[in-house]
């Protein structure tokens, strides 16, 4: 199987092996993501000319041409690391890319081959500022906290009683101005909109449903 730049190379059975199985994969993952992500599979065994194919081309390089950094670090080292992933990375015209780097060992240890995957993120950039606007919201005085949900009445009692609590009192013990203020607060707040509100505020005020309508008309 071929992908948009396949090189061959002889070596050892075991090794041209993975190589071929290796090619199956860059071209398969190549294809899956199109124009996203550039799919590169590296000869270690020729640093030099070690890109032998390469799918969904967004770096610009060409089969055999050498290997990058990372790959010449493989190559030195056995013990380099199998897998690299997530690493930031750039291609040629500057725009940012998201890589991540495949070892394959033969069976004496030796590194082969290495798959690397290169995201092109600046695709997803305008895509994440678009979102972030569209999530925002504007910062500015409100004239009431809104909640895109119906009260209840336990949370019309709870309310109530903290109002009461944070100026040391019960509710039956406020106060007609603190009443008033608390009447309105419920119907600002949407309370008065649950069922059996106003009777539930009578009850714990130990006012009348008429003094109740006379705190929300009077001024």
């Amino acid at each position: 199987m071929t992908g948009e730049g396949v090189r061959k190379t002889t070596g050892t059975p075991e090794d041209e092996l993975l190589l071929r199985e290796a090619e199956k994969i860059v071209v398969a993952l190549g294809r899956m993501f199109p124009g996203l992500c550039e799919v590169v599979l590296h000869d270690l065994r020729d640093p030099d000319q070690s890109i032998r194919a390469i799918e969904s081309n967004l770096s610009g390089r060409e089969v055999g041409q050498p290997a990058t950094e990372l790959g010449l670090a493989r190559m030195r080292d056995p013990g380099f690391p199998d897998i690299v992933q997530n690493y930031a990375n750039t291609f040629p015209d500057g725009r940012p890319a998201k890589s991540t780097s495949v070892g394959i060992k033969n069976s004496a240890g030796q590194y082969v081959a290495a798959i690397c995957l290169n995201l092109d993120i600046s695709l997803f950039a305008s895509a994440a500022r678009s979102l972030t606007n569209l999530v925002r919201t504007d910062e500015q005085e409100q004239p009431l906290t809104e909640t895109l949900r119906a009260r209840t009445a336990a949370e019309l009692r709870t309310v109530i009683e903290e109002f009461a609590a944070a100026r040391g009192q019960t509710s039956r013990s406020l106060g007609t101005p603190a009443k008033k203020e608390l009447v309105r607060t419920l119907k600002t707040s949407g309370y008065l909109q649950v069922k059996h509100s106003v009777q539930v505020v009578t009850e714990l005020l130990g006012v009348s449903r008429a003094t109740v309508y006379n705190y929300l008309r009077s001024p």
